[in-house]
């Protein structure tokens, strides 16, 4: 495919690198200088160009910006019926999109995740997923979502990741204190929150790790009447509620 990024942050640089060599061709945006440069100069079938001519040389157009300010710099662009849009931002509807890059086709809004480019992320989609699983089904998990009630509903339960990595990284800090090797402690950690997750279900994990008076169980009932679930159900319902 020849695929543009309007947008090269943080996440469209790890989606681009997890297609990389995957035999397309791919043309960045150089509004994110840093990471644009470092595409082009890492991959060959990367380039990078001005926002126009990244359209005017692709077909397949990833667009990841900022919400606020997606209306005014793809307002200036001239988009044609060819081009398949996939956009990364879940704050800029479908509808929306397409009366600013219209007469492109709008294909789909897909929320991908830092570990994309090391394959095997989940990735959620809302509407055609038909290009999304030609490029990234292979290798990822796709989580195809019935309307935009669940995408909203999937944004605000996917911020649990960043409170449980904080989790894993105070608890990793914790014990790096009190052993040799803390790039170990974090290691250990990291795979054992990880490896257990993706092997089962919360309820059965949860009982498996509930032997009575064992150090889990010790230490969930200790978070638990600090609140910690009622700070997570409050906390989402505050995202839900704006």
């Amino acid at each position: 495919m020849r695929i543009g990024v309007i947008g090269t942050g943080t996440i469209s640089s790890a989606v681009v690198e997890s297609i990389a060599q995957d035999g397309h061709q791919i043309c960045v945006s150089e509004r994110s200088a840093a990471n644009s440069a470092r595409l082009a100069a890492q991959y060959d079938c990367i380039s990078a160009a001005p926002n126009q001519a990244v359209l005017d040389q692709t077909d397949t157009i990833f667009i990841a910006l900022m919400p606020e300010v997606a209306a005014k710099i793809l307002g200036t662009l001239r988009f044609h019926s060819g081009h398949r849009v996939i956009s990364f931002m879940a704050g800029v509807s479908m509808d929306v999109l397409s009366s600013i890059t219209a007469p492109a086709h709008v294909e789909a809004v897909m929320l991908p995740f830092p570990n994309i480019a090391q394959k095997g992320s989940p990735i959620l989609v809302r509407g055609n997923t038909g290009t999304i699983k030609t490029l990234f089904g292979g290798t990822n998990s796709i989580v195809e979502l019935a309307n935009d009630t669940d995408l909203a509903a999937y944004l605000c339960a996917q911020a649990v990741l960043s409170p449980a990595v904080q989790m894993v990284s105070d608890a990793a800090t914790w014990l790096s204190g009190r052993v040799e090797d803390a790039h170990q402690a974090q290691g250990f950690l990291r795979a054992l929150v990880g490896t257990n997750l993706l092997g089962a279900e919360c309820a059965p994990l949860l009982t498996a790790l509930d032997t009575p008076g064992g150090y889990n169980q010790r230490l969930r009932e200790h978070m638990v009447k600090q609140g910690m679930r009622t700070d997570i159900s409050d906390g989402l319902d505050a995202l839900e509620n704006g």
